[in-house]
This record gives C-alpha cells, structure tokens and sequence, in this order.
C-alpha cells in the first residue's frame, strides 16, 4: 500500500474528555473519527493484516472533507447540550428561589416569636423584683395585726305584746333598728340574723306588766335556728293588778353566717303582759323590749 496518509496522533497531554462538557474532547474525537474514516467507514475490504500494514491512502480532500464532517456533527450535539444545561441551570436557580423564600419568612418568624419569649422573661424578671422586694418589706415591717370585723344591731319594739294561749310559746318581735352593721332583722321580724361567723353577745331588757289581781308567771328563752336553746329560760313571778317588773337578760352565741336567734315569751296568766308605753313627762318612750346585739368580744384573731 504505497502513498499511505496517517492520521496525526493526539498528542498525551490533551485530556480524554472535555471538562466543560464531560463529552470527549475535540482532538481525541477528530483523532479516532479519522481513524474510522481510514478504516473505510465500516464498509472496507481490508484485512487486519492489511490494517497491520497502515492505514489506506486518502486523498488531502478526502482528509479535509471528513473533518468537516465530524466538525459539523459534533456542532450540533455540543449546542444540543449546552441547551439542557442551561435548561437545567433554570431549574436549579427556580428551586433556590423556592428554598430561600420559605426559609427567609421562616427565618422572620421565629424572630417575632424570639422577640416576643423575651419580652415576656423580661416582664417576669421584673415581677419576680418586685415580689422580691416586697418579701423584703415585709421581713423588716410585719404586717398589722388584724381584728375581727365589728358586727352589731340594736333592735326595740313600741307595741305592747300579748299572749293568746296560756302555757304555749309565743316569739318577741320588733318593729324597730336603731343600728345595724351585720346584724339584721329577717322574716318574721322576731329573728335576728348574722353575715359574718363569731362570738355574739344578746343582751336584751324588757318591762313585764299584769292587769289584774293574783299572781302570774313569765317565762323568757333563747332559740337558735328555731330550736329552743337549753337552760337558757328564765322565770319571773308578778303578783297584783298593775303590778310591774323591768328585767333583763343576755346570753353568748357561737354563730355562722346566716344563723339566726329569737327570743320566746310564755305566760301562765295572759293578764302579765310584756309592756309598751308613749313618752310622757318627764320620760321618753318605754319600748316594750330592747336588744342589742355584738361580736366584738373575740379581741385580736
């Protein structure tokens, strides 16, 4: 095979791939296309012996034609490829813009809410202060000693009160407050009511008459929520017409709020009467029953 054109060997040093594109380098691609351009394409005749010999011969056209080739082919897929990266560096720089917003709101978010925690330890740092100082104020200064708060009534009545049934309970009623602060009447009026729990002192007066002759009896006693209290009666004899007798009596009550007391009459006579009488000169009125009513017997608590 004489006259035999050999393509020119790609020098060492030039890489096997292109770094920009990761496809095989231009040099390396002429090399082997010319290689198979001189092999005939796929459709020569030659041997391997003869390949062992060299390559066939072309012509300076035949060269120059086939690079031109392999320039034109290669153009197209290197443009191809360029296309889908760019393509893809879209994508890529769409995806950043949807990771970077969300984490940019996110990001602006937990900072209120940072800001917010603080301003909230802040306020409790500067509660616990103040608590602290007063602590403080209170370990120098004690606190006052409290007293019980001051409950009280005083209650009469104007009217002249009778018994109907000999030897039966009858209640005292009062148709008059002169003060009240805690201690009030309630319905019937004979019940007198407390708002606050305590010690309560009853101390009560009242005027016993009998119309006619003889002798009669009164009896006078507690109830405490309707229930007559024990050995809390008391007697008292009258004997002859318009006789009369000026009594009193006063008693100790462990109360709760809401309790109420009354005070109960009797007679064995119904001439003995409990009287009422208008001021005349140089007296003023005679109630027929005075209460007055207190709970500052407790001292400090």
């Amino acid at each position: 095979m004489a006259n035999v054109t050999l393509t020119n060997i790609t020098p060492p040093r030039v890489p096997m791939t292109d770094q920009r594109t990761g496809l095989i380098s231009r040099e390396w691609y002429r090399f082997f296309l010319n290689l198979f351009e001189l092999t005939g394409s796929g459709q020569n005749t030659a041997s391997l012996r003869d390949l062992q010999l060299g390559p066939p011969s072309l012509t300076v056209d035949q060269i120059n034609e086939v690079v031109s080739n392999a320039t034109d082919n290669l153009n197209p897929s290197q443009d191809a490829l360029l296309a889908q990266l760019a393509e893809l560096q879209k994508q890529i720089d769409g995806l950043q813009k949807q990771i970077q917003c969300p984490c940019t709101e996110l990001t602006a978010e937990l900072e209120k809410q940072i800001q917010g925690l603080q301003t909230q330890v802040c306020c409790q740092v500067s509660e616990v202060a103040e608590l602290q100082k007063q602590i403080e104020g209170l370990q120098m200064t004690p606190p006052p000693r409290e007293f019980d708060r001051s409950r009280y009534g005083s209650f009469y009545d104007t009217t002249t009160q009778l018994a109907t049934t000999i030897n039966t309970a009858k209640a005292v009623t009062f148709n008059s407050t002169d003060l009240s602060r805690g201690v009030y009447l309630g319905t019937p009026t004979s019940r007198v009511y407390v708002d606050t729990p305590g010690i309560y002192n009853f101390d009560t007066s009242f005027q016993i008459h009998k119309t006619s002759g003889g002798v009669g009896l009164f009896y006078l006693w507690f109830r405490l929520n309707g229930v007559d209290v024990p050995d809390s009666a008391s007697q008292i004899r009258v004997q002859g017409n318009d006789a009369e007798i000026f009594s009193s009596l006063n008693y100790f009550f462990d109360l709760n709020t809401g309790d109420y007391v009354e005070i109960i009459f009797a007679v064995d006579d119904l001439s003995v009467e409990i009287l009422a009488e208008a001021a005349t000169s140089p007296h003023p009125g005679i109630p027929s029953i005075i209460l007055t009513v207190s709970n500052n017997i407790g001292g400090i608590q």
